[in-house]
């Protein structure tokens, strides 16, 4: 058991090389854990607001975080340092992710809206428009074409990272969608939701394969294993 946060604890990431673990807190800190011992290596503040989400780049050195506060912000945990503030949504940022093996960072948030931040700059490359209501989260592809966002608005969209069009609208879900990962080969899609489901979507086709149920209560996120 890890202790030390004096709040409740939203996120948590595994570096890469599983060495190490980010956890992100409503006490408006994120910590550094050791896996392997349990032992608090850092203490990261800068945010003003609870930290939301927080996630590993393909270096283990580096993490990105997102608050309440409405700001990204990247850190060097080399030196426990914030070295990029990003700016530019218009409310909470739900979630975050990194670009495998690139400096892009796409974020979610309560304005509706999914920002692509370039990390060498700061700048945002695009922004992704078409949910009605607030974004829960995002997910990139494992071969780094698509980014799939889970909204308030109980559907799944799937965009092409490059040109940022929207490929797909997935609905089928009949309440807010919580959480979206994809398959290790990028063709299927999960999905979790305040309905109690989680669903299995083609990704080209934009179909539901599968519906699982068993919940009682509704779904608040979903992982898929590396095999």
């Amino acid at each position: 058991t890890l202790e030390g946060h004096t709040d409740v604890v939203w996120s948590v990431s595994f570096s890469h090389d599983s060495a190490l673990i980010a956890s992100a807190s409503a006490d408006n800190t994120i910590k550094i854990w050791n896996a392997a011992t349990g032992y608090c290596r850092q203490t990261l503040e800068s945010h003003t607001a609870p930290v939301r989400a927080v996630a590993f780049s393909h270096s283990p050195r580096v993490i990105v975080s997102a608050s309440v506060d409405s700001t990204i912000k990247l850190w060097d945990l080399a030196t426990s340092q914030c070295c990029r503030t990003f700016e530019g949504h218009r409310g909470i940022v739900w979630s975050v992710a990194f670009l495998r093996d690139s400096w892009v960072v796409a974020s979610a948030s309560r304005d509706r809206t999914i920002k692509l931040w370039d990390i060498a700059t700061g700048q945002c490359r695009m922004t992704l428009e078409g949910h009605t209501d607030t974004i829960c989260a995002v997910a990139f592809s494992y071969d780094s074409k698509s980014i799939a966002s889970a909204s308030v608005d109980k559907t799944i969209k799937i965009w092409d990272v490059a040109t940022g069009q929207c490929q797909q609208t997935l609905g089928g879900h009949h309440d807010v969608v919580f959480s979206v990962q994809f398959s290790r080969n990028s063709k299927m899609l999960v999905s979790a939701s305040k309905d109690g489901t989680i669903k299995l979507w083609d990704v080209t086709t934009g179909q539901c394969r599968q519906t699982l149920r068993g919940h009682a209560e509704m779904v608040r996120s979903v992982a898929v294993s590396h095999d």
